[in-house]
């Protein structure tokens, strides 16, 4: 019934958006409302969807080999004219897919209001990376774009605001927000309440940005500083015992006090007894891009440095506790540093004037330290403090840094959703890899992508492989959209191949098409002269 119900919307939003009048867009954003139709199908030879078919998709995509799904939005965009103050929108994006994890999606719902610079958003909401191409790169080790988006109330500056002092050479960005994970079902079905997991967990983010530089004048050279940091904190833990029967409640708490400790890392979690950590799975990313923006072409090269506890966001931990009776008390000046030796290091290279192949991206990524194997709290005969073992988006209160199933960092990282055990954890988040992208539009109708990764993996340090396990990923896609002086003005089809090859993910080869209609149609008459 409910498939019936979204087929009829479609229909009715294609015909009535088929019967605006072409000169309606040329007027003002804020008195456009957009429209999109889509459908997809995939299909693969092997146990699951190709990564990069599947990857970096806000989530929607699924590993089954075969699924689909067609799907509806509207949108009505926030004007960003500098002329008007103020300015609302919003926008309903519904899909009703077929072996996903679940058949009715609400993948985005939200309401959005801009007052000068500044914008307030309520809702699901499809946010891009930061300092990353959006179709080239592996994707942000913190806040990406492979989970499916979390509701959330999100205070926002999303341009860069230019300091009134510097003359345009220093400007800002930035967000908060809190929001409520959704996967709350599916973490009991996935684990048949077998294994550890969460409900009722809420979610919290925020970002800042430094732009360094100014286009506008003779150098056309500037740097670009972020830090970005995310926590799930609140709801219940039930930690599932051997014997998959007995397991203990942790309440998380949800109050002020835990919004709080969200916001500025603080107090501890309610497990744990004289060896109190930072309450929440608190975790992060230290960003920095170089920008060279010359008139025939671009060059950025950047960094993005995972962190998920103090040892490895400063590379530094206080090791200067005292012995006997003062083993808990802080004694000495004295430090452990740790390497800095995790990091994503990429480049990207656009070339203005070209065709068939203008913008490249290459990484590389290396997961393997995380700030050295041991952990070892101090104690009463040995002081030494080391604060090892940092086990990339895992947690051992929280089922990790997912959504769904799916990471929402960077999909190199090992989803639990490949995991055929029921266990909500990343079982693979020690690893190296080189990921190559480039693109092209060798017409103005036509556009492609190539992907190509090789991943090698070892597991985690707690369950390491007992041999490295390596894998290739490839993908190649291409989108047609129809000229608007033909009939099918609007239309686009877009066609994928995607392959895996190894261990990791399995030997996949699989088959994706996508038709999408999309068009404008005017929420206000045009006015008469």
């Amino acid at each position: 019934m409910a498939n019936r119900i979204l087929l009829h919307v479609v229909v009715v939003s294609v015909l009535s958006a088929s019967s605006a009048n072409a000169d309606e867009k040329d007027n003002r954003q804020s008195e456009q409302l957009h429209y999109k139709v889509e459908m997809q199908g995939s299909g693969t030879f092997g146990d699951n969807t190709p990564l990069w078919l599947n990857a970096n998709k806000y989530g929607l995509s699924s590993l089954d080999t075969e699924n689909g799904y067609i799907r509806a939005s509207l949108e009505k965009p926030v004007s960003a004219e500098t002329d008007k103050r103020f300015d609302f929108g919003g926008t309903v994006d519904v899909v009703a897919a077929w072996n996903y994890t679940s058949r009715m999606i609400v993948q985005q719902a939200f309401l959005e209001g801009r007052w000068l610079k500044g914008v307030l958003t309520v809702g699901s909401k499809h946010y891009p990376m930061e300092m990353k191409n959006q179709e080239l790169s592996s994707g942000s080790q913190t806040l990406g774009i492979n989970a499916r988006p979390v509701p959330q109330v999100r205070m926002s500056l999303p341009e860069y605001w230019a300091l009134p002092f510097t003359n345009g050479w220093v400007s800002l960005k930035g967000h908060v927000a809190f929001g409520k994970t959704t996967d709350d079902n599916w973490q009991k079905d996935f684990t048949g309440k077998r294994t550890k997991y969460t409900q009722g967990a809420y979610y919290h983010s925020k970002a800042g940005y430094i732009k360094i530089g100014n286009e506008y004048r003779f150098l056309p050279v500037s740097l670009e500083l972020g830090l970005e940091m995310a926590a799930q904190f609140g709801g219940k833990s039930y930690n599932v015992g051997a014997d998959g029967e007995n397991y203990d409640v942790v309440d998380n708490g949800g109050g002020f006090k835990s919004f709080w400790n969200a916001l500025i890392p603080g107090g501890f979690e309610s497990v744990e007894g004289k060896y109190q950590n930072i309450a929440g799975n608190q975790l992060g990313s230290w960003l920095i891009r170089l920008n060279f923006d010359y008139e025939s072409w671009y060059l950025g090269l950047y960094a993005d440095h995972f962190f998920e506890d103090q040892s490895s966001m400063f590379f530094l931990d206080y090791d200067g506790y005292g012995q006997g009776m003062e083993w808990n008390e802080k004694k000495r000046s004295r430090y452990l540093m740790y390497s800095m030796k995790d990091m994503m290091l990429g480049a990207e290279l656009k070339l203005k004037n070209a065709a068939w192949i203008n913008n490249i991206v290459f990484e590389y990524i290396y997961t393997k330290y995380q700030s050295g194997p041991i952990y070892h709290d101090h104690t009463e005969n040995i002081s030494d403090h080391i604060g090892g073992n940092d086990n990339y988006y895992n947690h051992y209160v929280f089922t990790g840094f997912q959504h769904w199933g799916q990471v929402m960092g960077n999909p190199l990282y090992l989803s639990p959703l490949y995991n055929d055990d029921g266990m909500i954890m990343v079982k693979d988040n020690r690893f190296w890899a080189f990921h190559l992208g480039f693109g092209g539009a060798p017409s103005y109708y036509l556009k492609y992508r190539v992907l190509g990764t090789y991943r090698k993996g070892f597991g985690t340090y707690s369950l390491p492989y007992d041999n490295p396990e390596g894998s290739f990923n490839m993908l190649a896609e291409a989108v047609y959209a129809f000229p608007e002086y033909t009939a099918l003005d609007g239309w686009s089809i877009k066609g994928a191949f995607g392959v895996d090859l190894g261990n990791v993910y399995g030997d996949n080869y699989g088959l994706q098409l996508t038709v999408a209609k999309e068009g404008i149609f005017n929420i206000k008459k045009n006015r008469k002269k």
